[in-house]
């Protein structure tokens, strides 16, 4: 399966990657999973009153993806982890998920610093060598919204150093994830609202 197989919506709406046969395991192993993941990202839209708002600890953005997750029974994740040598336990802290359900990891990077993609995929990795996960998704921003941003006077808010398709894909590329599985979609401006 590749990403032409994703819905037409998907593809004409989203910049796509996909490592180690992603959509094949999201389909087949984990349909539910996957549905949800094509029906939150049908209907979500980039609303320039979610763009213009202040962030605070999470963005309405990202805050409006988590909340259709989590209305899907998708929770909140931590996994906690330990590697035990001769008998001394020796903890192993992972950090959250934002979205998980069922083997499926899902977080969402919006505009927080690009280290936090370092972070992600190696949380996914250490969690699929541990097989507490089978496939790991990332949302996130393509680069091009940046003209949106500056045309909304908001530019210096999404800086350079912030999470967006160009800091995400050489780390991918690099195998950040290890053999974890990928699907990553780049929110684009094909999805822009101009609601205010």
């Amino acid at each position: 399966m590749s990403i032409n197989n994703l819905p037409a919506f998907l593809v004409d709406h989203y910049e796509i990657y996909e490592i180690k046969h992603a959509i094949a395991i999201l389909s087949n192993d984990f349909p539910d999973e996957y549905n949800d993941i094509v029906e939150i990202l049908t209907g979500f839209r980039l609303y320039k009153s979610h763009v213009t708002s202040p962030g605070g600890r999470k963005s309405p953005i990202a805050k409006s993806l988590d909340s259709e997750f989590y209305a899907r029974n998708w929770e909140e994740k931590v996994f906690h982890t330990k590697t035990v040598v001769d008998t001394i336990d020796h903890e192993n802290p992972t950090h959250g998920i934002d979205c998980y359900r069922n083997r499926v990891a899902l977080e969402v990077e919006w505009n927080n610093k690009d280290p936090f993609y370092d972070r992600d995929l190696n949380n996914f990795r250490v969690l699929f060598d541990l097989r507490a996960i089978s496939v790991g998704v990332m949302i996130t921003r393509c680069d091009h919204l940046q003209d949106i941003f500056n045309g909304l006077g908001k530019g210096s808010s999404y800086g350079a150093s912030t999470t967006h398709m160009s800091k995400l894909l050489p780390r991918l590329q690099g195998g950040g994830a290890g053999g974890c599985p990928i699907l990553v979609f780049g929110i684009s401006n094909a999805l822009y609202v101009e609601d205010i």
